[in-house]
């Protein structure tokens, strides 16, 4: 296996992930199409195909990270790609190793240190407790929400070919209030959602959106994870109305809590606030992934 062999993943290779995702389903949203192909611009993301599986790399500002192959459990496979992780990668150069992986080389490799990476963490949700919001750990929210219906009277709104325009106008509106261009990760964040909604029946997305007044107000972009779980790639709200995040929240987990039993919220990136946010709304597990460090790997190979 080398690096050279890796091909740049691109709309030419849809089939092929949704091919084997159907037989390998995932758990954390950073492995899907639509999620590489979205980011792209900034992680390059490069795909291997070998004895069955898939092999994900990444470089993001230079550095190059490998994540363990998606499909049957190799064993040899799994040492080539720890082999290269260490030749090409950077001091972190394997990431993204779910549970049951982690499981499965800690058997490998017993003594292999695997680290937390709490920063990358998703957050997953009863879709029936975001949508009905019960009992008393939720009150404070309800209340905001109901003012929020109160106040503002929302029109909801699913999105589709015909609003797409408005969406953009949204998102534009949105960066400007954010001052996306003066935060690097908000300006890569804005291109990334902006190709979405670009591509958005391509990718097979789907949405919703919340008007106040006519106006674009708040947006969610979601997609099937798993069959039990929907993960939501984007939630964005502009602050005319207090409530209008709490209001799209509740919304989308209503519209998918009839077909998905979980709501993926992915991670909080370690951005302050963040975190506490999504603690608030009581997730009911989260996905947990580990990294391990060149040095450890380069005693196995």
């Amino acid at each position: 296996m080398r690096l050279s062999q890796f091909r740049p993943v691109t709309f030419r290779e849809q089939a092929l992930f949704r091919d084997h995702y159907s037989r390998y389903p995932q758990v954390h949203s950073d492995n899907l199409f639509s999620n590489m192909l979205c980011w792209n611009h900034y992680a390059n993301y490069a795909y291997l195909q070998a004895k069955g599986t898939i092999v994900l790399c990444s470089t993001i500002q230079g550095r190059t990270r490998f994540r363990p192959p998606i499909g049957p459990r190799d064993p040899d496979l799994l040492e080539e790609v720890i082999r290269i992780a260490v030749e090409e990668g950077d001091e972190a150069p394997l990431v993204l190793v779910d549970t049951s992986t982690r499981e499965w080389m800690e058997y490998l490799y017993p003594g292999l240190e695997l680290h937390e990476d709490r920063d990358h963490f998703e957050y997953v949700y009863r879709a029936e407790d975001l949508a009905r919001l019960p009992g008393g750990e939720y009150l404070t929210i309800r209340r905001q929400l109901n003012r929020f219906r109160k106040q503002c009277r929302p029109h909801l709104e699913e999105i589709a070919p015909h609003n797409l325009a408005d969406v953009e106008r949204f998102l534009h509106e949105w960066c400007e209030w954010k001052q996306c261009d003066e935060h690097p990760f908000l300006s890569e964040e804005k291109d990334a959602v902006l190709y979405a909604i670009s591509h958005f029946t391509e990718l097979g997305l789907s949405g919703l959106l919340i008007r106040i007044e006519g106006k674009v107000g708040a947006i969610a972009v979601f997609e099937e994870l798993n069959r039990e779980t929907a993960v939501v790639h984007f939630e964005k709200g502009l602050p005319d109305c207090e409530g209008i995040y709490k209001a799209i929240n509740a919304e989308t987990a209503a519209f998918l809590e009839e077909r998905y039993t979980y709501i993926n919220r992915e991670s909080d990136m370690g951005v302050p606030g963040l975190r506490e946010a999504k603690m608030r709304y009581h997730p009911h597990h989260m996905v947990e992934v580990s990294y391990a460090l060149r040095d450890d790997l380069a005693r196995l190979v």
